[in-house]
């Protein structure tokens, strides 16, 4: 059975009661549907990128040297460094291929050697060594060639990357220039052999 009971300030105040059993309060809010929530998204670590301290798969990578421009007469020497674990032989001279800024092959002809581009000793020069480098030490190669525009009506040719074969049958290897290979429109690049060098 239940009472109402009338208070004197006149508030109504519920006290249910029902015999023999108390009734609980109404909750304050009925508890909404319960929504599962998503799994919070798995993350997954990326492998570094490759930055300029890593190895290349052939387990060297290039260096741009010292160069020298006089006249018109241009002299860059390019390092070969073996960053790998296991020795790492040169012989005769590497092949080489000039890209522009687009890496599209630059029309050039590769000589072994300055003769017919500079009258003096550019560092091109000398037989060709077999050259054994152990992990951490470095070979390099000399380049010369001249920088002239003989004809207007032939476009000047410029390499803004280098792409290397160090030995027959060893993975290619590119180098961004900082300096570029300014050929005018002479299309003749003259390169050196490997020679050991001292780090």
């Amino acid at each position: 059975m239940t009472r109402w009971v009338l208070g004197v300030a006149g508030a109504v105040v519920v006290a249910g009661a029902v015999a023999g059993c108390d009734v609980p309060p109404a909750p304050a809010a009925a508890p909404g549907p319960s929504v599962p929530r998503p799994p919070a998204p798995t993350v997954t670590a990326s492998p570094p990128a490759a930055g300029a301290s890593a190895c290349p798969e052939g387990g060297v990578r290039l260096l741009e040297g010292a160069g020298d421009a006089a006249m018109g007469l241009r002299v860059a020497d390019i390092q070969l460094v073996n960053c790998g674990t296991q020795p790492y032989v040169l012989e005769g001279y590497p092949e080489i291929r000039l890209l522009d800024r687009k890496r599209a092959p630059v029309e050039v002809a590769v000589q072994h050697g300055g003769d017919g581009i500079a009258a003096a000793p550019t560092g091109t020069e000398g037989d060709p060594q077999r050259v054994e480098l152990r992990p951490g030490q470095a070979a390099g190669f000399g380049m010369v060639w001249r920088n002239l525009v003989t004809d207007s009506a032939v476009p000047a040719a410029e390499g803004w990357v280098l792409d290397v074969t160090p030995r027959p049958g060893a993975p290619r290897v590119e180098l961004e220039l900082r300096h570029s290979v300014d050929l005018g429109n002479t299309g003749k690049l003259g390169i050196g052999p490997w020679k050991a060098t001292a780090r």
